[in-house]
Formats: C-alpha cells, sequence, structure tokens
C-alpha cells in the first residue's frame, strides 16, 4: 500500500470530531492584522472573502457576509449586491492568475444540503481545470491538492488588490 503525507489534514479531522465550543469561523471581526493566516483576502463593506483552509481544489474561496445570518432571503440589499459583486471580482482574479477552464459556484443551505457551517451563509467558488478530476478522488477517495495555500494566498490577494484598484 502506498502514503499519502498529509499532516494538515490532522487539525481538519480533529475540528471535525470535536463537539461544542468553537467560534463561528466566518465571524472575523475587525481586527485585520492576522488576515494573512485566517486567509482573509478581501474585506469589502458588508461582505468579505476567504479562502477555504481545506479547499476542495486550489484556489477555492469563500464570500459571506459580516453578519451572521443563516436565512439567505434576510440578507439586505447591500449585503447582496456586495456579495454578488464580490463573485465577478473573484472570477476575474481567478482568471487572472490562476487561469482555470470554469468554476463552480453555490451555496449549500441547512446541514443535509452540505453545509458545514450552516448558521452562517456563505458562497463557495471553486476554479476547475480540464483533468483536475482524476482516479485518485474517486478510486482513492484522495484529492491531491498542487500547490501551498499561502502560495495560493499571495496570488490572489495581489490579483484582488489590483482588481479592486483598477474598480476604484
Amino acid at each position: 500500500m502506498k502514503k499519502l503525507w498529509a499532516p494538515w489534514r490532522m487539525e481538519y479531522i480533529q475540528d471535525s470530531v470535536i463537539p461544542g465550543g468553537k467560534e463561528c469561523i466566518f465571524c472575523i471581526g475587525n481586527n485585520s492584522a492576522n488576515d494573512r493566516e485566517r486567509l482573509i483576502l478581501h474585506r469589502g463593506e458588508t461582505a468579505f472573502v476567504m479562502m477555504n483552509k481545506y479547499p476542495y481544489n486550489n484556489g477555492h474561496l469563500l464570500i459571506a457576509p459580516y453578519r451572521h445570518i443563516a436565512d439567505f432571503n434576510g440578507l439586505t440589499d447591500e449585503e447582496f449586491l456586495e456579495i454578488q459583486q464580490l463573485l465577478g471580482v473573484c472570477i476575474e482574479a481567478m482568471k487572472g492568475c490562476m487561469h482555470p477552464h470554469g468554476f463552480n459556484i453555490g451555496m449549500n443551505l441547512g446541514q443535509v444540503a452540505g453545509a458545514g457551517v450552516e448558521d452562517h451563509i456563505h458562497y463557495h467558488i471553486l476554479p476547475r481545470w480540464s483533468g483536475d478530476t482524476n482516479f485518485l478522488p474517486v478510486f482513492g477517495e484522495v484529492k491531491v491538492i498542487s500547490e501551498a495555500l499561502e502560495a495560493t494566498y499571495d496570488k490572489l490577494k495581489e490579483q484582488l488588490v489590483k482588481l479592486m484598484q483598477e474598480a476604484g
């Protein structure tokens, strides 16, 4: 049997099985000093962009309102508009530095729909490439992430800053 070493997964496994007491990962507060460590790429007026710490693919992004809310229809017009605008900017940022062939964009509402954090709504944006699916996830239940989170963060952060400056 061959082994694929992924020691960073232990934190994910422990986080998944240790019940209670955890803060909401999307209630990020106002302190931006540790944004890189927390993988927060952009802070807007009512919503923000962060990378998924346990991504399905390189560049797996999450967009959420600051307000802790589970009801999609409870978003204010301002929150809804900014989230939609951030979706567009994130797509352009990924196109500019990661060159994906397509995207999966979605929101899981409720635990039965796959929401890992069901009390704070958030969108997922996943860049996709031709050939990014192979036998490993299908037969081996293993997904290969081919770039360090920090390297992906730096590329996306630079691209997002550039796009936000161009937008004014």
